[in-house]
């Protein structure tokens, strides 16, 4: 199919072929999308966690230097 416009006097023109959507491929790039989010998300989490366990690390550190200290 194929896009046409008229200008009025009898003539067509033809602006552009319409092409089918290819859906094999906007599955894939869909698939990449979604595998792409999860992998961020999961740095995300993976970050988060290990700025959370130096700190606890820290703490018990102190704590066992403390409690030999005494």
């Amino acid at each position: 199919m194929s896009r046409t416009y008229h200008n009025g006097d009898r003539k067509i023109r033809v602006r552009g072929v319409r092409r089918p959507t290819d859906l094999r491929r906007l599955a894939h790039v869909l698939i990449e999308l979604e595998a792409a989010k999860a992998e961020a998300e999961a740095e995300a989490e993976h970050h988060k966690q290990a700025k959370a366990k130096p700190s606890k690390r820290r703490r018990a550190t102190s704590d066992a230097e403390t409690e030999a200290l005494a």
